[in-house]
């Protein structure tokens, strides 16, 4: 605009030439020439009425500013700071839309001028010489919608917490489906006396995903025949499971793989009925912990108690076998969900009450709700006891399940081909690696919560929880502006 300017003057005056670079009177010229435009777009009535000299409407948005047209043909603020000490331009500063052009590029342009500066910065910074109306939320919009800002802030998506699968809230079995993870290590000694060594165990854990039930192992490694050994006894104690859970170790996807392989190589050789009892193992993606909450949350409430009995010494072996075991029956006997307020009610439900009545492989009994106690056996009574727990969990634990204690709200807006930063651990988020969504995978509620991502590198499966979008469309709240006031230079 400013060498516009020069050109028509040069055009006016020849024998007196502007030339060379541009000066401050030229650019600030052109500033107010750029402004004057903006103004008679975005304020085209007010500005008619003003130059008539006439009162505002009472529902003009710029009515409490008292502007005014100064000697230049520019709206600016009347305000209330005529007898400060200030500059002109800050007492009366121009006004602009700000859903105009020209004021988003001088909020962009104010903003990296500032290094990136936030938005309470930028609008004060904005406010010395041009006042934006709705400038607050302009400015968290740039804010926003930079992406240096969004690279070094790393927010990732919060999809909507999705719903409980069938084996949360469907009665069976305890163990009947598991959830397992690891923990530590922990270090322990070889021997007692001097001249002991350190060594590194860890804890696995089994976890009933109906019940809540626990059962801790202490593994020596973390390899794939370790595992399978730690499987062996949690099967020989609990009873097999049909379906274990787990995340993308790869101890556990080798335990996996070995299981699969021995079960085609022996197809033959099984029946019908062990082949339905195989072991099913079921992944989730890759670095999403909260796939898992419930084994999470089993490895916080162990390493609670566990840390805090060992402190800093080291046990041997068969100690620490000792203390994940007392540690296991602290937490089969919590309660499972919150105590009755009835002063007659002593019992609360505790994952412990699903532990015992029954052996290994017990047939499921009928129904005895109902039944008169003195008119049963001992084994019945015993068989009503057990279903009395069930009944409970039904009414009392389940409907605790119900509510949503955090991703209220779908706040994953991702569509293929966005533009995205994948979250990683160990590097900062100016290194986080740069790629773009190429499939969702939705839900049974239709929301999706993982995403193939493809880099330069090659093609990435990763939850939402750990992808940053680097661009979005313009702030919605900007969009639902008067669109009659906008325009472009």
């Amino acid at each position: 605009m400013a060498y516009v300017i020069r050109f028509i003057n040069n055009l006016k005056n020849r024998k007196n030439r502007l030339s060379g670079i541009l000066t401050v009177d030229e650019l600030n010229e052109a500033f107010k020439s750029l402004c004057l435009i903006a103004q008679q777009q975005s304020f085209s009535v007010e500005y008619k009425i003003l130059r008539n000299n006439k009162q505002l409407n009472s529902k003009s948005k710029i009515l409490n500013l008292s502007p005014y047209i100064d000697e230049d043909k520019l709206l600016r603020v009347g305000g209330r700071l005529d007898t400060s000490n200030y500059s002109y331009d800050k007492i009366h500063p121009i006004l602009l839309d700000s859903s105009h052009h020209l004021c988003k590029l001088l909020f962009r342009y104010e903003h990296i001028r500032n290094m990136h500066a936030g938005p309470q910065l930028l609008l004060a910074t904005i406010r010395q010489t041009v006042w934006p109306i709705r400038g607050r939320l302009l400015a968290r919009s740039t804010v926003r919608n930079c992406v240096r800002c969004r690279r070094v802030q790393g927010n990732t998506l919060l999809p909507k917490m999705g719903k409980l699968p069938s084996q949360r809230i469907t009665p069976d079995f305890p163990f009947k489906s598991v959830g397992t993870d690891m923990a530590g290590p922990f270090y322990i000694v070889n021997r007692k006396g001097r001249g002991a060594r350190l060594m590194k165990c860890y804890l696995c854990l089994f976890i009933c995903l109906r019940f809540k039930c626990l059962h801790l192992e202490a593994v020596s490694d973390l390899s794939k025949d370790a595992f399978i050994m730690t499987l062996h006894r949690f099967v020989s104690r609990r009873g097999k499971p049909a379906e274990i859970y787990s995340d993308n170790g790869r101890n556990f996807v080798g335990a996996a793989r070995e299981l699969s392989k021995f079960t085609d190589t022996q197809n033959i050789a099984l029946t019908e009925f062990t082949a339905q009892q195989n072991i099913k193992f079921n992944f989730t993606p890759s670095y999403s912990p909260h796939f898992g909450g419930i084994w999470e949350a089993g490895v916080k409430s162990a390493k609670y108690h566990i840390k805090r009995v060992m402190g800093n010494s080291h046990l041997t072996f068969e100690e620490i076998l000792t203390l994940f075991a007392q540690v296991e029956a602290i937490l089969n006997s919590r309660p499972l969900c919150p105590l009755s307020t009835s002063p007659d009610d002593f019992l609360f439900l505790s994952p412990g009450h699903f532990l015992i009545g029954r052996p290994l492989n017990a047939l499921p009994a009928r129904a005895l709700e109902n039944e008169k106690e003195p008119q049963l056996k001992r084994y019945a009574r015993l068989e009503q006891i057990r279903q009395h727990f069930w009944l409970r969990w039904q009414k009392e634990y389940i409907c605790e399940l119900q509510i949503r204690t955090k991703w209220k709200t779908n706040k994953a807006k991702l569509k293929v081909g966005d533009l995205v930063l994948i979250s990683e651990d160990s590097l900062p988020p100016l290194c986080w690696s740069t790629g773009r969504v190429t499939r969702l995978y939705p839900g049974p509620d239709g929301i999706p919560r993982v995403a193939d991502v493809q880099t330069t590198v090659g093609c990435y499966r990763r939850p939402l929880v750990r992808l940053c979008p680097l661009l979005d469309d313009e702030d919605t709240e900007l969009k639902n502006l008067d669109s009659s006031t906008g325009g472009v230079c």
